[in-house]
């Protein structure tokens, strides 16, 4: 995603290191509410709003603790097919139609008649 915004490597590792202390999906929240202000200064702004241990936090993005990760959930997204957000999977085939409700709804309820 870096070719669509610029910091989203940085963001992943930021919810990583607040996964790290327990907060990854309160982190992931702020920071989809914010994807204008993924600066460094914003991300230790909302670590430190969230009351999270800033300097271990700045510690590790600065050392990269969590890029590993972050890269390795990356890949395993491109194996499976994701291209881009949001990739929806029902009983794990990709979905390539409209991400609408009535579409997605459709798309459910056709594959639980299958089922049936």
């Amino acid at each position: 995603m870096t070719t669509v915004h610029a910091r989203a490597e940085e963001a992943a590792e930021a919810a990583e290191a607040a996964g790290a202390q327990g907060r990854f999906w309160e982190m992931h929240d702020v920071l989809f509410e914010n994807q204008e202000q993924l600066a460094p200064h914003y991300l230790r702004a909302y670590a430190g709003a969230l009351g999270l241990d800033t300097e271990r936090f700045d510690r590790e993005l600065a050392e990269h603790v969590h890029a590993y990760r972050v890269r390795e959930d990356f890949m395993g997204g491109v194996r499976s097919g994701v291209n881009g957000t949001p990739t929806f999977f029902i009983n794990g085939v990709r979905h390539d139609g409209s991400y609408e409700l009535p579409a997605l709804m459709s798309a459910l309820q056709r594959v639980a008649r299958a089922r049936a």
